[in-house]
């Protein structure tokens, strides 16, 4: 870069690209899945009508978002966080219930749900704070407070009732990882994801027995070491708790049907009539795309409105349907084209702000790819959480144009940026 090109914003085309053809593939989908047959028009009566309004809308947002100094959202990182922090607790009040969650203002005929947007502020907020420190993710006072940061929005989430949507702030802690905190922190993840399966499937009390066994094995080969007695010790009592509090949690804190989407993805049930008859259509539906699918608008089981909620958590089952293996394809390749170069934007960030925001973003939206189109193949729980840009609704939309319109804005902007980056 010219030292005279310094202070001009220039916007990465090939990510503005990316996004672009998401969108349009996405209000395709909508429309394929929501159209009757009717005339096509605009009419707010319809899924499509609506959609493009919120495409419009979210043009906008993101065209604000690229007028405004980027050095705004650095500064007022904590009040865009503290503001999508009471959405949260406001809709507990306020709120309209759907589908057993109270997460929803209702404006007129349009919904806004806050957990959307909450996503932006606190990716923003995790950026000012490991932006203003000096160090990488490694302390543990360090970790607590991004961990914090994660957990407050995620908890009053699953106060909403809405637990699938809390899910994807986990995916944050990956962006953590990037920032230097400890692989084995990430370790401890995956072994609390194998108890809590373990747990579900067999129970607390046999997943108990179980580690007390294999400690009871470790510790016979390693009596020569005093000190390894206390580490077989509290591992076998981490276990116990972790699966004692996974019971209770899937208990109390799931909703009935969310108990039981767990229990069909782990095979512990069988439901092809209730909870599973959603992603048994799914199935259906794309394995009858075949290779080259059954065509634009005319899919049978779109058509029939076999899949519930085919325009919205089930999208991907009408892209499967109607344009095949090889429709479903170019779709997941966009995807990931679209992500390796929000990457590539990432790793070129002069500033900490920018770089963990960037990664943030990408984690976000990775987490809600991989399980959307998971979900509709049986591979992945039913959360009910969108496939960005694809799903029909204007929370989401919006929400993941403003994340994707301020990376563009902060990576404009790179060679404004004079902090040096730790790495």
């Amino acid at each position: 870069m010219n030292e005279k090109d310094l202070g001009k914003n220039y916007l990465d085309g090939w990510s503005l690209l990316f996004y672009l053809i998401l969108v349009a593939m996405g209000w395709l989908s909508i429309f394929s899945a929501s159209h009757g047959g009717e005339t096509l028009s605009l009419d707010l009566s319809t899924n499509y009508g609506k959609q493009v309004l919120w495409i419009i809308v979210s043009m906008v947002f993101g065209a604000a978002i690229f007028l405004i100094d980027a050095r705004f959202f650095d500064v007022f990182g904590y009040w865009f966080y503290g503001l999508t922090l009471a959405l949260l607790v406001l809709v507990l009040v306020f709120g309209t219930e759907v589908n057993g969650a109270r997460a929803w203002f209702q404006i007129g005929g349009f919904r806004l749900q806050p957990a959307e947007f909450a996503k932006f502020g606190t990716a923003l907020a995790l950026s000012k704070y490991l932006g203003d420190i000096d160090t990488n993710v490694k302390r543990i006072k360090q970790q607590i407070i991004a961990f914090g940061i994660i957990a407050v929005p995620a908890a009053l989430i699953v106060i909403q009732g809405d637990a699938g949507s809390a899910l994807v702030y986990g995916a944050l802690l990956l962006m953590l990882y990037r920032e230097g905190m400890s692989g084995a922190i990430l370790l401890i993840g995956v072994a609390f994801i194998t108890i809590f399966v373990f747990t579900l499937a067999f129970g607390s009390v046999a997943v108990i027995i179980g580690s007390v066994l294999v400690g009871a094995v470790v510790l016979a080969f390693t009596y020569t070491v005093p000190r390894f007695k206390w580490y077989i010790l509290g591992v076998v009592v981490a276990i116990t708790l972790i699966s004692f509090g996974v019971q209770f949690a899937f208990d109390t804190v799931l909703q009935e049907h969310q108990q039981t989407r767990l229990e069909v993805m782990l095979g512990l049930k069988q439901d092809p009539q209730g909870v599973g008859y959603n992603v048994t259509q799914s199935k259906i539906a794309i394995g009858s795309g075949g290779f080259w699918g059954k065509g634009f608008l005319n899919g049978t089981q779109t058509k029939g409105d076999f899949v519930p909620e085919q325009h919205t958590d089930f999208i991907f089952s009408t892209v499967g349907e109607e344009m095949g293996w090889v429709g479903a394809f170019v779709v997941i390749v966009t995807f990931c084209m679209f992500f390796l170069r929000l990457t590539f934007l990432a790793e070129r960030q002069r500033s900490k702000f920018n770089r963990v925001y960037a990664y943030s973003v990408i984690c976000i939206m990775l987490f809600h790819f991989a399980i959307n189109i998971g979900m509709t193949i049986n591979i992945a729980p039913v959360i009910g959480i969108p496939l960005p840009f694809f799903s029909y609704g204007g929370s989401s939309l919006i929400s993941f144009t403003m994340l994707v319109f301020l990376l563009l804005r902060l990576d404009a902007n790179r060679y404004n940026e004079l902090d040096s980056v730790n790495y």
